[in-house]
């Protein structure tokens, strides 16, 4: 075939592309319409999860699977705004790797809206003011997030879903080489997270800090002698060009989010279940109650303390493990579990992340 052959053949297939699609987004519409009738979620993350592993698993190539799962995202992002436009609190501002998970889990149809504060995001969802709540809660690199492990404790928010987002650091600047540069605005954590790098290549610019990776960027994009390391979104937000990519001295660092809401999904197969416990302060007490998980061959994934602060030396137990509250094991060893503590709460059973 020649070239206009070709560009010929790949219309017709984008025309069928978009009759389906608008066909799909009709059926998404009338599903919507029926969900108003009966008060039910809009966002279903058991749904989506099964979609995006049967769409993976039929794959047959070249597209690889996470560009499939890119594509679908979007189009499932669109559909379900057709539905109800998603309205979802994250920790700002706009450009911040928060922002950049809020993106990767409900696709770009959404409404984002950034706060200063994690324990913020958690009031705009009890509030109603948005549908759901993006917080991170751990990083590869630096470990919890205590301020979201201590807002569960006065919630009623349950995690309907997690996303793992990738660490990856980017140079922005309106300089053309890093000789021109003479400032260099960052967040403390990615100035820590790109030491090696920043010692190698600007060893002798001013580090200046920043609240944010979105707010390096918006000081950089007014100071020409400068640069900032932030995301790409800070990048296309700023109109500021990206000199150098990839600058982060880990790159399998990032960190994992939770989606907060009121859902309670249904298992899928592939889940996960967080809890928050507390035991006696008896010798003993803890190796009997994480004895439960053991008994009944339950993975646990995370476990962090946190102070009760109601007492010197108490403290919560928060747990992720696999499974889902419905799954035998996990139930048998939840049971369990509730003998030996005095107090449990199940903050969510949830689709793992792939």
């Amino acid at each position: 075939m020649s070239l206009p052959e070709w560009r010929k053949e790949i219309d017709q297939i984008d025309e069928q592309i978009l009759h389906l699609l608008n066909r799909r987004a009709e059926l998404a519409r009338q599903i919507g319409h029926a969900k108003s009738r009966t008060r039910s979620h809009y966002f279903t993350p058991e749904r989506e999860h099964t979609v995006f592993r049967r769409l993976v698993q039929m794959n047959p190539g070249p597209l690889e699977a996470h560009a499939v799962r890119a594509i679908y995202r979007e189009i499932i992002s669109a559909c379900r705004a057709l539905e109800k436009p998603l309205t979802v609190a994250f920790l700002g501002p706009e450009g911040t790797f928060s922002h950049l998970a809020g993106i990767a889990r409900f696709g770009s149809s959404s409404e984002f809206v950034p706060v200063e504060r994690i324990a913020e995001v958690f009031a705009q969802v009890e509030r109603g003011l948005c549908d759901y709540g993006v917080v991170p809660v751990e990083n590869s690199w630096a470990g919890a997030v205590p301020e979201t492990l201590d807002s569960f404790l006065n919630s009623n928010l349950r995690v309907v879903w997690e996303i793992y987002q990738p660490i990856y650091h980017n140079l922005l600047s309106r300089c053309t080489a890093l000789e021109e540069i003479k400032r260099l605005y960052s967040h403390f954590q990615p100035l820590a997270q790109c030491r090696q790098w920043l010692r190698n290549h600007l060893p002798h610019v001013e580090e200046i800090e920043a609240s944010s990776t979105a707010k390096a960027a918006e000081l950089a994009s007014r100071d020409p002698e400068s640069a900032a390391i932030a995301t790409y979104l800070a990048a296309e937000k700023y109109d500021l060009p990206i000199l150098c990519e990839h600058i982060e001295d880990d790159p399998t660092n990032r960190t994992r989010f939770l989606v907060l809401g009121y859902n309670e999904p249904e298992p899928t197969g592939k889940d996960k279940t967080s809890l928050i416990f507390t035991v006696p302060n008896r010798a003993g007490e803890l190796a009997h109650a994480l004895n439960a998980f053991e008994k009944y061959d339950v993975n646990l994934t995370m476990i962090e303390t946190r102070p009760t602060r109601s007492a010197p030396w108490q403290y919560f137990f928060y747990v992720d493990l696999q499974g889902h509250v419905k799954d035998m094991a996990v139930s048998k060893a939840l049971n369990l579990l509730k003998e030996h503590s005095l107090f449990v709460r199940v903050l969510g059973s949830y689709p793992e992340a792939s």
